[in-house]
């Protein structure tokens, strides 16, 4: 081959090959005609082959999932709706225009608007609270006295012609010298502490009827008691409280656990309590709040959380079975007139492990004020003494 025949093929790599001695052969003859007729030919054939092919997979492609269209004006319909993406759910089953495939679906929920009816019926019986705690310390053999606000919930839990009966924590309203109540309808009252049971966390204050104005009677209305016993793991729960003292708000989850023993430190040393544990969000200021089920039924009191970087939706309540039979004692308890109530008679504070090392103090209780006429001044007892024991039981 010659130097310009290897270059001009260079230049056929993306052209379509011809064999240069079979075009001479035949430009004179009609072989070349029968050829071309018989290339013709092959190639129409070699397209419809084709054609069939890309049609059939094209079939098993439409067919997977059940989609099958039976000829190509059902194709057409199913082009025109997809594109047009309508529903079309006016036209009859039988229609060629009907909906050609569809998806049921499985998921369950409870209407939000269930929800929001719960929590209209409850929300009139929960109140927020104010507690105001007086502490009093000493420097230099000086009293200084601070006070302390703290926010809680409370439930009303009954009403009389004289009183307004509302359950909550003690950790709320225990230690506290003034206890303000604000309403549904953002009013306020003036509440005093009926009882409380430190080792349970409950308590009960009241409020007076004849301090409530008339408006404010119409629109709240007691609680609706359920029964914890029956609450099953997995059921929805709803907590209603006054977080961080901004006012009532409401957390949806669900029963985490019952009968939960929790471990809880407190002023009174660490103790053990059985409670319902719930993924709802149990914040400060929801204390005394109630814990819902779906009837909107108070299954609990809620009280404390665990709180930890490490954790979330740890929250839990005192189920209302435990909690009923305190708090129907705390209510009918009767009170006593000053002059008929026993009395310690003594002010006093307790002795540090640095006043035992530097003073050598014995364990006890250091007497820093002494009632008039109360039994200790009547016993003999006088401000400095150092209680150590009472009955023969030693303070330790």
């Amino acid at each position: 081959m010659s130097d310009r025949n290897k270059t001009e093929s260079d230049y056929n790599f993306w052209a379509e090959q011809t064999n240069e001695e079979k075009l001479i052969k035949c430009r004179n003859t009609d072989d070349c005609i029968n050829n071309k007729t018989k290339n013709n030919f092959m190639k129409i054939s070699s397209f419809l082959v084709i054609a069939i092919i890309s049609f059939v997979i094209f079939q098993s492609y439409l067919c997977k999932d059940n989609i099958c269209l039976k000829d190509l004006e059902e194709l057409r319909l199913y082009n025109e709706y997809s594109k047009s993406d309508k529903l079309h759910v006016d036209n009859p089953a039988t229609s060629d225009k009907r909906i050609l495939y569809t998806k049921s679906s499985n998921i369950e929920k409870v209407k939000q608007s269930k929800i929001t009816n719960i929590i209209n019926k409850t929300m009139p019986s929960i109140v927020s609270i104010e507690a105001s705690i007086l502490n009093s310390s000493q420097w230099f053999g000086e009293e200084f006295e601070e006070r302390d606000m703290q926010s809680g919930t409370g439930i009303i839990i009954g009403k009389s012609d004289e009183d307004l009966l509302i359950a909550t924590n003690n950790h709320v309203v225990g230690n506290s010298n003034k206890i303000k109540i604000t309403f549904i309808d953002g009013k306020e009252a003036n509440a005093i502490l009926k009882g409380v049971d430190v080792v349970a966390d409950l308590a009960v204050i009241i409020v007076n009827i004849k301090d409530i104005d008339a408006d404010t009677i119409n629109s709240i209305k007691v609680a609706e008691i359920g029964d914890s016993t029956n609450v099953k793991v997995g059921e929805m729960s709803i907590a209603i409280g006054n977080a961080l003292g901004y006012g009532q708000s409401v957390t949806v989850g669900y029963i985490s656990a019952k009968d939960r023993k929790v471990s809880v430190n407190s002023a009174i040393g660490s103790r053990k309590m059985l409670l319902l544990q719930t993924d709802a969000a149990i914040n400060p200021g929801n204390s005394g709040g109630a814990l819902l089920n779906i009837e909107g039924q108070v299954i609990g009191i809620n009280t404390i959380k665990f709180a930890s970087s490490r954790v979330e939706g740890m929250g839990y309540a005192i189920p209302i079975t435990r909690a009923l039979p305190i708090i129907n004692e705390l209510t009918t308890r009767e009170e006593l007139p000053d002059d008929e109530r026993g009395f310690l008679g003594i002010k006093g504070s307790d002795i540090l492990e640095e006043d035992i090392l530097n003073y050598g103090m014995p364990y006890g209780v250091y007497v820093v004020e002494v009632t008039q006429g109360g039994g200790a001044e009547l016993a003999g007892i006088l401000p400095g003494d150092i209680i150590v024991g009472i009955n023969d039981i030693e303070i330790t």
